[in-house]
């Protein structure tokens, strides 16, 4: 807002997503604060709000609002908020390649893709939504102990790890929409 008239601004060209949500730039992040932020935000942002404004500052909220929801969901979820603090870093994650993925790894990722291809039976879904679960909660872990070290080429690699696990969790929510 113009300190001056009030009126509502522009955002910016690049805003930084951590300063906009009032965060630490930190793979931590304090879920409950992130939540407060983002409501306060949306009241104060909200296009519903700006109904009787001129058409430019109601433009302004809509992308406002837009930038305030993008925001919250890159911080909250622990994939794209490693992948966005890497990309601050100048670090981009390798688009679809399997070179640096070791071999186990690999392997233990087609044998969950093998058991997802069978045909269907709730009971190796679940174990299976377990198991993906437990793989990402365990890789989380690890990509906090990456960047608290500032090791940003393992967390880059743990990263690729918790894509595949979230393109499997993907799958197996896909499975369970009734066709």
């Amino acid at each position: 807002f113009c300190p001056a008239c009030r009126s509502l601004q522009p955002p910016g060209p690049r805003p930084d997503l951590f300063h906009l949500m009032a965060c630490d730039r930190s793979f931590r992040v304090d879920e409950q604060q992130l939540r407060r932020r983002f409501r306060s935000l949306q009241r104060a942002l909200h296009p519903d709000r700006f109904g009787r404004r001129p058409p430019t500052e109601r433009l302004y909220s809509e992308q406002h609002s837009a930038l305030v929801n993008k925001a919250y969901q890159t911080l909250l979820h622990p994939l794209s908020r490693g992948l966005y603090l890497l990309e601050l870093s100048g670090i981009q994650l390798a688009q679809e390649t399997d070179s640096d993925a070791d071999s186990e790894f690999l392997m233990e990722i087609m044998e969950i893709n093998e058991k997802l291809a069978e045909p269907s039976n709730e009971g190796n879904l679940e174990e299976i939504e377990t198991l993906i679960k437990a793989k990402q909660e365990q890789l989380t872990k690890e990509v906090t102990t990456a960047f608290e070290r500032d090791d940003l080429q393992e967390a880059k690699k743990l990263l690729a790890k918790m894509k595949y696990f979230a393109n499997l969790e993907d799958k197996v929510k896909n499975k369970k929409i009734p066709s």
